[in-house]
């Protein structure tokens, strides 16, 4: 199994650890969504990849599962503005899933979305290289669904709102394509270090 560290109302604290303007939200897992929990069972979910890639390609619940295990250990980043650190998911990376589809060299881009119609849109090189994952389980246990169980997808690095909960599939594009926060009025990428929350920061 791969295990990847992590990227380098309350009041706002910034130091060393935190990216500019967030606090230490401690045992606390805030829950946040722009939709209703689904009741979603694994047996129920599905993950596709397509766009412009060689092969798209559907997997069932069992057949993510087989595929290489790999877990991240470190931080998250809210744009609402709390850190937890040290966290730990497990899951595989998204570059198990492009190994099978074989991204075309023209893409650029990927909408992210879910199994309840939720959007988000990310640059490519964001998706890979073992920066991005497929997350079934938190510290050792199933993913909850109110934090996108049975599965979502984990980016770490930027601003969590891009780690779609419930996730379904990504559609690859040469071209970027603003996804649900992005129409309202947030930042196209979302890097926590460089405080990208809302558009023209």
């Amino acid at each position: 199994m791969n295990v990847t560290r992590g990227f380098a109302g309350r009041p706002r604290v910034h130091n060393a650890g935190l990216p500019p303007g967030q606090y230490d939200a401690g045992e606390d897992w805030p829950v946040l969504s722009a939709e209703v929990t689904p009741e979603l069972a694994p047996a129920d979910w599905s993950f596709r990849v397509d766009g412009l890639v060689a092969e798209p390609r559907t997997w069932d619940w069992d057949a993510a599962q087989a595929l290489p295990a790999s877990a991240y250990e470190g931080d998250i980043h809210c744009v609402t503005s709390w850190s937890k650190f040290g966290v730990r998911f497990g899951g595989v990376s998204l570059d198990a899933f492009f190994d099978v589809v074989r991204p075309h060299g023209s893409a650029t881009h990927a909408v992210a979305y879910s199994h309840t119609g939720y959007t988000a849109n990310l640059p490519l090189a964001d998706l890979t290289g073992g920066r991005a994952w497929i997350a079934f389980d938190y510290e050792g246990e199933p993913l909850p669904a109110e934090h996108g169980g049975p599965a979502r997808l984990l980016v770490p690095h930027l601003y969590f709102w891009k780690s779609a909960k419930w996730i379904a599939g990504l559609t690859l594009l040469d071209h970027d394509e603003p996804g649900f926060w992005e129409r309202n009025g947030y930042h196209a990428r979302g890097n926590p270090w460089q405080e990208q929350r809302y558009a023209g920061d």
